[in-house]
């Protein structure tokens, strides 16, 4: 097992606490102080040094931002150091460096071996690095949904195979279920919608519409409903450009430009400027020759027939009609046809793709129910194995005749088709298969199990959490366990066997308990103090590491509230005695 260190931790305007600084060394180390100093201390820092979510009220009023610093023993071989090197972390010496800066306005910084990181690192790297339990975890274990995750937390891999192939089959199902239900509901709408495409595409099938038919249509149309002032046009252009044969008198602008030409050819041999003039002149003449004969062209090839109009115009409303329901022109018309060919096609293969979904559903229903069964199979057999785990700690807490088990079951569905089948039954079922887990205590001998929500005394209920804690920590250990008050409603000899519990988890794992417990302090390797003072003005924390008289002193306040009460430092120097004995 890779070792790692919490070496020390400074503190810098965090709430209360100013300049402090605390080593964390390997072992047990107990926190203890006035109420809530110690939790401040260790548990928030600690949070926000692996990723917790910043707070800009633990800034001090005043101070500018609240800082968290760490240096981390790690193996360089590790999780973690390979982890934070892919983010361009270094180590140092063997250390990795962790800070976290929160400003007053909220903002909140993160590095790791000197190199600025996301947040979010801080909290993988965390996974690794510390477990956190405390009372919040302890509530929460109380509800049946958390004791399944930490009976499949606990079965490892047996569970977590079939799990990840019932979730995926889970939400396929979801998926195909869903798709079934929105076909089979909308069916009318969807057979609405496709007799009114059905209809559209016949509509403009019927009409033949071609690409930009409707420009060109436009244009004769235009031209043919002013036939006869474009042919007048035209001909007194030809006229005027080159004569009229009934007048042979007439002037007209092609014999002006040839008579010009005339003039000049006779003389250009005497100057290239006028010569250059005079073949320009000559192809003004080409031109107004060609432009004649154009004109009278045009004028002869004019179609007049109002019959032709009149087919143009139908053809035009033809198509106005279609641009009125389909588009703004044919081609809005024609893309509308083709999309809509494209959405009856989906609509009409509608019948086999609830065919298809139907035969899928049965198939994941099917596969669903043996992944299910393995499930059970699986937690029940770690159940066993778990419930006697946290029987034999909860012998060593002072709990001999107690006795956990796991209730595993599922609920019958009313309905078959609202199930699945598991054990020859429909049963209800969910995202994580169909097991109803719940943890039972029967606390002596004869009392029948009960949930432990209702079965448990507060005392009792902390030292099933802790059992359960201590067995998590055999079968999926990490280097760190932080305790935050997990001891608490427990007193008198339950409270020495909690501390001796804990002592014996600090011999594999380097152990922090948040306490107010002398009785579990006594068993630890270090014992720390946090310590409040006031100015009048401004309260500060500082921490200090009890030893030899000072140790007795603090553990005599706890169980008496009396430092130098001879009954309490004798009990207080019987406790530390014990504690040596079983070490």
């Amino acid at each position: 097992m890779v070792v790692v260190v919490l070496e020390e931790m400074r503190i810098r305007a965090l709430g209360v606490i100013d300049d402090a600084a605390v080593e964390l060394s390997p072992g047990f180390t107990a926190v203890t102080g006035e109420t809530g100093a110690g939790k401040t201390m260790v548990v928030t820092s600690l949070g926000l040094l692996l990723g917790g979510r910043a707070d800009a009220a633990l800034v001090r009023i005043g101070a500018k931002a609240a800082v968290v610093e760490g240096r981390i023993t790690v193996d360089a071989r590790s999780a973690v150091a390979v982890r934070a090197e892919e983010a361009g972390a270094e180590l140092d010496d063997g250390a990795l460096l962790i800070s976290r800066t929160v400003s007053a306005e909220g903002r909140s910084r993160a590095h790791v071996g000197g190199r600025s990181v996301p947040v979010g690192l801080l909290g993988e790297l965390a996974d690794d690095l510390v477990a956190v339990h405390g009372q919040t975890d302890q509530q929460g274990l109380l509800r049946p949904a958390r004791q399944r995750q930490a009976l499949d937390r606990y079965a490892g891999a047996a569970v977590a195979g079939p799990l990840e192939k019932y979730a995926a089959a889970y939400r396929r199902l979801r998926a195909v279920a869903a798709e079934l239900d929105e076909l089979t509901t909308r069916a009318r709408e969807r057979a609405q919608e496709a007799d009114l495409l059905r209809f559209g595409l016949e509509e403009i099938a019927a009409a033949e519409p071609l690409p930009g038919e409707d420009t060109e249509l436009a244009a004769e149309a235009e031209r043919l409903g002013h036939a006869e002032a474009l042919a007048s046009a035209a001909t007194a252009a030809h006229t005027a450009l080159a004569g009229h044969p009934e007048d042979p008198e007439g002037v007209d602008a092609a014999t002006l430009v040839a008579g010009a030409h005339r003039a000049l050819e006779g003389v250009r041999s005497h100057d290239p400027a006028l010569a250059a003039l005079a073949d320009r002149i000559a192809e003004v003449s080409i031109l107004l020759s060609d432009v004649a004969g154009e004109l009278a062209g045009y004028a002869d090839d004019l179609d007049a027939d109002p019959r032709r109009l009149a087919t143009v115009e139908e053809r035009r409303a033809a198509l106005a009609h279609l641009t009125r329901k389909y588009g703004q022109d044919i081609a809005d018309v024609l893309a509308w046809a083709e999309q809509g060919a494209t959405r009856l096609a989906e609509l009409d293969g509608d019948d086999d793709r609830i065919g298809e979904l139907t035969a899928e559903r049965d198939a994941l229903r099917a596969e669903l129910g043996e992944l299910a069964q393995a499930l059970t199979d699986a937690r029940t057999e770690a159940a066993a194995r778990f419930a006697d785990a946290v029987t034999a700690e909860l012998a060593s807490l002072a709990m001999p005749h107690a006795r956990v088990t796991f209730a595993i079951g599922q609920t019958e569905a009313a309905e078959e088709t609202a199930g699945i089948e598991v054990g020859g039954r429909a049963v209800l079922f969910g995202p994580h298969g169909a097991d109803e887990v719940e943890l039972l205590l029967a606390p002596h001998p004869g009392a029948p199990p009960r949930p432990i929500a209702k079965g448990a005394s507060g005392g009792e209920l902390s030292r099933v959490m802790l059992a359960v804690e201590v067995v998590f920590a055999g079968s999926d250990p990490v280097p760190t366990y932080l305790f935050d008050e997990v001891d608490q409603g427990v007193g008198g000899k339950a409270a020495v066997e909690v501390g001796r519990r804990l002592a014996k988890l600090a011999r594999t794992a380097q152990v922090v308990v948040v306490t107010h417990l002398p009785q579990v302090a006594a068993f630890a390797d270090r014992h720390l103090v946090v310590e409040k003072t006031n100015d009048g003005a401004v309260t500060r924390s500082g921490v200090k590491a009890m030893e030899g008289e000072d140790r007795v002193r603090e553990l005599s306040r706890m169980l008496a509230g009396q430092e130098d009460s001879e009954l309490a430092r004798a009990h207080a120097e019987e406790l530390l005695e014990a504690a040596r004995a079983t070490r």
